[in-house]
């Protein structure tokens, strides 16, 4: 990290201001995405297994580059990285603005993805350097409720612009703002770094690549090819095996490139553990809902993004006021209290009709929001005030890493049940219409069937899908209930350079 921030009294709000508005368009990107998939379908010619890879491949992305965080981090300033990400992020905006052709869509997102991939752990590693242990809940709170302003002005914001104009109006959209973002860390941001004598290990990033990226791969591609298709668990095992050599390469190398001794910290590890499973839950949910609200209710993309309005617009209001609980309280009892509430919602979810009003799905989706407020930041806070300093850039390098895994993992895993759990309810509503029919049915009366037992099937599928997701979100909060409050941890390593640079300057 740069010398100027580390030697700076009070933390770099300037520098935290350009990185913040940086992450906010990156996160606001992805958020317009989700409601114009369908649009994208039609004007590309597309089916959904191709244009699930917008999503799919963005992650796959993510889960490459940020095990290479740590290193870049360490090794180069903030400046440095900061215009690399938003260079990168603005010509794939540029690109899939452009695009006629999916798979120039598809370049430009990856490319969006590598930039956005840079800049979420190296905002938080600012963040965590910038700001002590006791005032760093307050400092995420912040953070939280400028993030969160993206998700929820995001799918209104892109409903109305689909329903008025192209969707290649999304990307023309984020390109200027964009732009400007990346002038102006350009003019304003300044922090040096002293030249550190690291280099990048191909190898272990080679690794890395082949390992998150097989089993994002492999989990991504398993709800359209099936379980048992061999690319499907080629590259799961593919990726699992690399994955393991990976971790005992980097146990062994002093310098590793994404440190596993973070894990030695059992509240780092507690915390992973409980977002990665939350991830599972919450990711599927985000594909889920709207297959619920547009495909079976009919409900327009402007209605889609404004359902899902108040649920973000809580979420942004609740981030300060949960950060200044965590600095009081700490995390457990947010935890706890944020993970029942998400319970009970993600069951509500599970009874879902065809008559279910759009209120009733605003209040709930709505509470269930306020209870995720309480988790996500509190819990991966609680986790990273554990670890020394120099594990900063690891900790915040493996949170991102294993986010996307295991939100890839969930939504694979629960849209697989989904599908399955539609069709075998298919089956079973088709037998009994066939007992039930009299006579010879006229075609009419055969297409209205057909389209009844398609929507109660895909409905049923959704159901169990939620009721799966209540599951594993209960499995969270048993494991809240072993939270710490969570304080810095010794580390020999800079205990002995604090020594050193103690007796040196007594000798002077």
């Amino acid at each position: 990290m740069g010398d100027d921030i580390k030697n700076q009294a009070r933390p770099p709000y300037g520098i935290i201001a350009i990185l913040m508005i940086g992450a906010f368009i990156a996160f606001l990107n992805n958020t317009l995405l989700n409601i114009a998939l369908p649009s994208i379908m039609t004007d590309l010619n597309i089916k959904e297994t191709t244009v699930q890879w917008l999503a799919t491949g963005f992650m796959l992305v993510n889960g490459i580059l940020i095990p290479a965080t740590a290193f870049l981090i360490e090794k180069y300033s903030v400046r440095r990285i900061f215009l690399s990400a938003m260079i990168l992020f603005s010509a794939g905006t540029i690109l899939a603005g452009t695009a006629h052709i999916f798979p120039t869509l598809l370049t430009g997102r990856m490319l969006q993805a590598s930039g956005s991939a840079i800049l979420m752990p190296l905002l938080m590693n600012v963040m965590l350097v910038s700001f002590p242990v006791e005032k760093r809940g307050a400092a995420m709170g912040v953070f939280g409720l400028i993030l969160m302003f993206a998700p929820a002005i995001g799918p209104t914001l892109s409903g109305w612009i689909i329903e008025h104009y192209d969707w290649r109006m999304l990307f023309h959209f984020i390109t200027p703002i964009a732009i400007v973002v990346l002038l102006i860390g350009f003019f304003m941001l300044k922090d040096k770094k002293e030249k550190v004598n690291i280099r990048l290990d191909v190898f272990s990033l080679t690794l890395s690549s082949i390992g998150f990226g097989g089993i994002l791969y492999g989990f991504s591609s398993a709800g359209n090819k099936g379980w048992d298709s061999p690319l499907v668990y080629g590259t799961i095992i593919l990726g699992a095996i690399s994955l393991v050599i990976f971790i005992v390469l980097q146990s062994k190398k002093e310098r590793p490139m994404l440190n596993f001794g973070v894990y030695k910290y059992p509240m780092f590890a507690l915390s992973s553990a409980i977002t990665m499973i939350v991830n599972m839950a919450l990711f599927s949910g985000m594909i889920l809902l709207p297959i619920y609200v547009q495909t079976l209710r009919g409900i327009s993309p402007m209605d889609a993004g404004l359902l899902l309005l108040p649920g973000a617009l809580i979420m942004a209001f609740m981030s300060p006021v949960n950060g200044k609980l965590f600095d009081k309280f700490g995390g457990r009892i947010l935890a706890i209290m944020g993970l029942a509430i998400m319970a009970v919602t993600t069951y509500l979810f599970s009874k879902l009709t065809l008559e279910t009003t759009y209120a009733n799905l605003m209040i709930v989706y709505s509470v269930r929001a306020f209870g995720m407020s309480m988790v996500m930041m509190p819990v991966s806070t609680n986790g990273l005030n554990q670890l020394p300093r120099r594990f900063y850039p690891h900790g915040t390098a493996m949170n991102n890493t294993l986010n996307q895994v295991s939100g890839a993992i969930g939504t694979a895993l629960l849209v697989t049940l989904m599908s399955t759990r539609t069709e075998s309810a298919a089956a079973d509503l088709a037998k009994d219409a066939m007992k039930n029919m009299a006579g010879q049915p006229t075609e009419a009366a055969i297409a209205a069937m057909k389209q009844e037992i398609m929507m109660k099937s895909m409905l049923e599928g959704i159901n169990f899908s939620f009721f799966v997701a209540t599951g594993i979100i209960c499995v969270a909060l048993i494991l809240s209930f072993f939270m710490k409050r969570a304080k810095p941890a010794s580390d020999p390593l800079e205990e002995k350079t604090e020594k050193k640079m103690t007796a040196k300057l007594a000798e002077n």
